[in-house]
């Protein structure tokens, strides 16, 4: 009805189930009034815009066949390819472009393409470009086509907004609308549609026995996001099938490569988000799968139609969750089904295999004896200059494979250096009178400092320098007496020398008696502090002076005093918190001088 209506040149709303044949209904029009190819003629006379890259493919090829006898020169436009051939081509001439809407405003903003002498545009699909957001971009090309056109609309539904779109831009329309009661029942019957409700983890399962049906041919899984993609696609490869997913994530190469798979048969399973359910006319589609439950009715109809197209039948299953039964209602019942309670369906039901066909004892996992198909692999990934980005696929990623052939890394060592500290670029060193070197060790432990009641401050490390000793000592064992923090320095010396005083002097050989203790002040270049070099004297223990007893009047009573904190006029008060601060602030030492 809408070609006779389309050769005589007026504006057309066409309406009519997908798989019936809509695009031979402009394009034998437009290909009639483009006529054949003229060598002075270049700009197109024809533009078909679609909504996606796979459907401008779809009626590229068959445009392709229809003008075949005319030799119509017909070009595809649409992004992810490199914008050279497409220039080239534009450049040589063409009669009719058939692109996505973002590609040809590119070119035309790049002045390669020229919509002046367009005299007959149509949008396919045109409420799918809408969903999409391309309402302003049609708007914009359609400015640049003159206004003395004409303008076709097709698709398998039409929302109001089609219609107001139609009132702005179309010169009184024809609706044509290809349907009748007796097709639509004949149409409808030539695909079995099972509509079940199952659980999330159980559908994989489902999926795969139904690959293993008796007449199954090729199968469409749609899902609902590109990550729900990857997992069924991977999950049907882990159990034997020959699967490949399409979404939007993948380069434009790798859709092409997975469409042509899909079509030659090297691949059986096609697992795809709705980018993929317009348009896209791939013969021997036996199955329909909906493993996410559709968001409305269009998206319902688009899908189911992959299958039973052109008079041949087909199976739509579709499952549904329960937190989905209240949008599937409303599907329902806006398309009239009877299938408004779905029913409980597991992989172990019976009428799953009776109404599927699926033979008795069936596994979700292809026997290795049946897995035949080539798989994605066989078919190659088409150079074509692809632009933005390009996510590979999980098991196809290149950089995996040059990490594994890449030699394995030795480990390094982990470092084992110790640092010394030197002096001029040597070992620092102890000169005794005889000719003697000592080492000056850098550390000492607790017990080298002095066999006493001295309490060093935690050892540091310090540097070592020269000392010269006396001839009339004799050769000391040395003990480094680590400098004091500054952060407690006034009382750890205090505390050092109250200690020291305390010590008892010892007698000597010749019967003098000197202190058991040699302090060395010495100035080094590093450090400004303080260095204590004790000799020990003797090897005998010092005696300890004992601190007074206190005695308690009785067994009840109790003491809080101290040896170092008794006061002379009250002896059984204790301190209080002043006078203990009053002691901690005595005064210190003065530092020595530097020689």
């Amino acid at each position: 009805m809408a070609l006779p209506l389309a050769i005589s040149g007026q504006d057309v709303i066409g309406q009519a189930r997908t798989g019936t044949g809509k695009t031979y209904a402009f394009g034998v029009a437009m290909l009639q009034r483009v006529g054949k190819p003229r060598k002075n003629r270049k700009k197109p006379r024809g533009l078909v815009v679609v909504p996606t890259r796979e459907l401008a493919l779809q009626v590229t090829e068959d445009l392709v066949v229809a003008g075949g006898k005319l030799g119509s020169r017909i070009l595809t436009v649409y992004g992810g390819r490199a914008y050279e051939p497409q220039i080239e081509a534009l450049k040589q001439g063409v009669d009719v472009i058939v692109g996505t809407p973002g590609r040809l405003l590119d070119l035309v903003n790049q002045k390669h393409l020229d919509l002046t002498q367009v005299s007959m545009l149509v949008l396919d699909e045109a409420d799918r470009m809408l969903d999409l957001g391309f309402l302003p971009d049609i708007e914009r090309i359609m400015k640049l086509i003159p206004a003395e056109r004409q303008t076709m609309l097709f698709s398998a539904t039409m929302p109001g907004e089609i219609v107001t779109l139609s009132r702005r831009y179309l010169s009184r329309p024809t609706h044509v609308r290809a349907e009748n009661a007796d097709a639509g029942d004949q149409d409808l019957s030539k695909t079995t549609q099972f509509v079940w409700r199952t659980h999330r983890m159980d559908k994989i399962e489902i999926v795969g026995r139904m690959l293993q049906s008796e007449g199954h041919g090729l199968t469409m899984v749609f899902c609902e996001t590109k990550r729900a993609c990857d997992m069924v696609s991977e999950q049907l490869k882990e159990r034997g099938f020959a699967a490949a997913a399409v979404h939007g994530d993948l380069g434009q190469g790798q859709r092409e490569q997975a469409l042509r798979a899909f079509r030659s048969g090297k691949i059986d399973v096609l697992v795809a988000t709705d980018v993929a359910a317009r348009g896209i006319d791939i013969d021997d589609v036996t199955h329909v799968v909906n493993y996410d439950c559709p968001q409305d009715e269009k998206t319902y109809v688009h899908r189911i139609g992959r299958t039973g197209r052109a008079g041949r039948t087909g199976v739509a299953v579709t499952f549904v969750e329960w937190e989905e039964l209240t949008r599937w209602k409303v599907i329902n019942n806006a398309l009239g089904l009877d299938f408004a309670e779905p029913a409980e369906t597991y992989s172990t039901s019976p009428h799953v295999y009776t109404d599927l066909g699926i033979p008795a004892g069936t596994k979700g996992v292809l026997p290795r004896a049946q897995r035949s198909r080539a798989g994605l692999d066989a078919e190659q990934i088409e150079d074509i200059g692809e632009t933005g980005r390009h996510r590979s696929r999980r098991d196809e990623r290149p950089e995996r494979t040059e990490r594994a052939e890449r030699p394995e890394r030795r480990e390094r060592p982990a470092r084992n250096r110790q640092r010394r500290r030197t002096r001029g670029g040597q070992e620092p060193e102890v000169t005794v009178d005889g000719g003697t070197t000592v080492e000056q060790p850098a550390l000492i432990s607790a017990a080298d400092i002095v066999e006493g009641d001295i309490l060093a401050p935690e050892p540091i490390r310090t540097p070592e320098p020269s000392v010269t000793v006396a001839a009339e000592t004799p050769e000391p064992a040395l003990a480094e007496v680590p400098a004091p923090r500054r952060s407690r320095r006034g009382a750890n010396r205090t505390a050092l020398t109250e200690a020291l005083a305390e010590v008892t002097p010892t007698a000597t050989d010749d019967g003098s008696t000197e202190p058991p203790i040699q302090e060395a002040f010495i100035e080094t270049e590093q450090f400004e502090t303080t260095e204590r070099f004790a000799p020990v004297v003797s090897e005998a223990p010092v005696a300890r002076k004992e601190p007074e007893r206190i005695i308690p009047p009785t067994p009840f009573s109790i003491i809080f005093q101290s040896p170092g904190l008794v006061i002379e006029d009250d002896d059984d008060v204790a301190p209080s918190a002043a006078s203990e601060l009053k002691q901690r602030r005595r005064p210190t030492y003065p530092r020595p001088r530097r020689s």
